[in-house]
């Protein structure tokens, strides 16, 4: 890792800090630092949940770094989101299976704000805004925002945003419900950390499984998803593997004999 992109493991914890001054802008070389971290995330067994976060006190990140790409011909000469979890290492990182937790400490902006989309989870300081400024600069947000706002969102709500390019504010976006908490600055980490350290005692197992089935299920109708959650029927190898392991036979003998379970990861 370099110092645009620093991580810190705190107990079950992995904190992921973006550090490139002054807006914590992402340029190809960063996505892949960021796929890294996030990668590690899921490889080590004893990290279940990741947080990821901008330094600074003015932006969780601008998005794109528009003056490493103002001298490509075409857009696809652009590599900024080559890395394998996409732009910002997250975006289509489809191999992460544990949940992250965004806490955004600043403005998020164009492909900020789609790394923020990306997480689980979303934390906000208070004068926090959150943008979609692609429109004009001639292109759309097409690392995540177009594909999974209107999924987090009304509909109508979305295509304001990616018309018009407003500001909202982390009080609008916990009131359409895609920021859960907003937080002072001071009390954001301490927050998060909380939060984190809260689903960290789940099952390690179900809370991997529960991130990978969401995805599988959200767009079926209701008796085709309750029959893909069925053991043996789901296509999701991560539930599949939950719903056979020890650890969901411990939940159960844990709450019956009134203690805390002990998770074995299998």
């Amino acid at each position: 890792m370099s110092d645009a992109v620093r991580t810190e493991r705190r107990g079950k914890v992995l904190e992921v800090t973006l550090d490139r001054p002054p807006v914590n802008a992402i340029d190809a070389a960063t996505s892949m630092e960021l796929y890294e971290a996030f990668h590690m995330l899921q490889e080590d067994d004893s990290l279940t949940i990741g947080i990821v976060t901008g330094a600074g006190d003015r932006c969780f990140s601008a998005g794109w770094d528009l003056k490493a790409v103002a001298d490509a011909e075409s857009l696809e000469d652009i590599d900024v989101d080559e890395s394998p979890g996409g732009f910002a290492g997250l975006t289509e990182n489809w191999e992460l299976q544990k949940p992250v937790i965004g806490a955004i400490n600043g403005m998020a902006i164009g492909g900020g704000f789609e790394l923020a989309l990306s997480t689980d989870i979303i934390i906000a300081v208070d004068w926090a805004e959150f943008w979609l400024p692609e429109m004009e600069r001639g292109f759309l947000a097409s690392a995540g925002a177009i594909q999974r706002l209107p999924r987090r969102i009304p509909y109508d709500v979305a295509m304001d945003l990616f018309l018009t390019g407003r500001h909202m504010s982390a009080q609008e976006a916990k009131h359409w419900g895609l920021v859960r908490d907003v937080v002072s600055s001071e009390n954001l980490m301490d927050h998060c950390r909380e939060l984190a350290d809260q689903l960290s005692e789940g099952a390690p197992l179900a809370l991997q499984a529960m991130k990978a089935i969401m995805p599988a299920i959200m767009t079926l109708p209701l008796p085709e998803a309750m029959r893909k959650t069925k053991i043996g029927n789901s296509g999701v190898p991560i539930y599949e593997k939950m719903m056979n392991s020890e650890d969901a036979l411990e939940g159960p003998r844990a709450f019956a004999e009134k203690r805390k379970p002990v998770w074995k990861g299998r």
